[in-house]
């Protein structure tokens, strides 16, 4: 086991030698940034415990893939996989729980680590083929795909709207609006295969404009609900409504930019800290939309014509 976590401080360290960020900036830089994106989000919104809490579920929740786990099961016995597992899992959420106590949340910081614990202790059947229903068949791939695996958030989203109505708390339907836009936001993660954008035989603008309209479509879809109830119930506050409604669209619109900037391969790690710049200072984004723009528009001609 103790091989294991060496390789994976190995692994890590490759991947920012490759991205050319020499360790010691690396160690240094990182955290910090972890650290001001944190006091920022805390300081904007009173549900950054919940934000916290809902990111780390969803870093910790990778490391639940079915073929990866499938191949630590082939290697370790039944009492060290299930070891691992738990060490992996607190590894990961480490930096979250420490600015969680920081904060004095000890009992959200107790149960974030309960949650990513409690992962551990179960097997999901990943061989049951079982097909969830989408509105987005006739647009792949983001939304098909991402929805189906996280389709149980919106109804989440949705009831916490009716709670904010209900006890007219008008910050936590902002909260539930922007928790959708995350989600969608993390359906451009996932690299689709060649053959579905040559499919499209557009040119590289015009594909990115396809693109971007799918995504507010959908987006707006999913969110009319929230936004309706919200603008129903509290019309006072339908600027505001507004504003958060247009700066979902302004991140995702960067996300799909950012995403096929970098095509064939994954988003790299300068990549992630602009996005992640930007979510302190959104006045960012007038230079890197341009800029994910113009290097997408590289990257697509290699597989499209204009």
């Amino acid at each position: 086991m103790k091989e294991y976590f060496q390789l994976q401080f190995k692994m890590l360290n490759r991947k920012m030698i490759e991205f050319g960020l020499p360790l010691i900036v690396g160690y240094t830089v990182l955290p910090l940034v972890f650290i001001l994106l944190s006091n920022y989000v805390f300081e904007k919104t009173e549900f950054a415990s919940y934000i916290y809490v809902l990111f780390t579920l969803s870093i910790v929740s990778k490391l639940s893939d079915s073929k990866r786990n499938d191949f630590l099961k082939s290697i370790f016995n039944k009492k060290k996989y299930r070891k691992l597992r738990v060490i992996e899992n607190v590894i990961y959420s480490l930096p979250f729980t420490i600015f969680l106590v920081y904060k004095n949340l000890f009992i959200i910081a107790i149960g974030l680590n309960l949650l990513i614990i409690s992962i551990t202790l179960f097997n999901f059947n990943t061989n049951i083929n079982v097909t969830i229903p989408t509105p987005f068949s006739k647009k792949p791939f983001e939304f098909i795909v991402g929805f189906r695996k996280t389709f149980y958030a919106f109804p989440i989203a949705y009831i916490l709207t009716c709670i904010s109505i209900s006890v007219g708390n008008f910050n936590l339907g902002i909260f539930s609006m922007l928790l959708i836009g995350i989600i969608c936001f993390s359906f451009y993660s996932k690299l689709e295969n060649e053959y579905f954008i040559w499919n499209f035989n557009l040119s590289p603008k015009e594909f990115l404009l396809e693109k971007t309209k799918t995504c507010f479509t959908y987006f707006t879809l999913l969110s009319l609900p929230v936004l309706i109830a919200l603008g129903i119930f509290f019309f006072s506050e339908i600027n505001i409504l507004i504003v958060f409604f247009l700066l979902c669209y302004t991140y995702l619109l960067t996300i799909v930019f950012a995403k096929y900037s970098a095509f064939p391969n994954d988003m790299n790690m300068s990549q992630g800290i602009l996005i992640g710049i930007s979510f302190m200072f959104p006045p960012m984004l007038l230079v890197i939309i341009p800029l994910f723009y113009s290097q997408s528009i590289k990257k697509l001609k290699a597989i499209l014509n204009d």
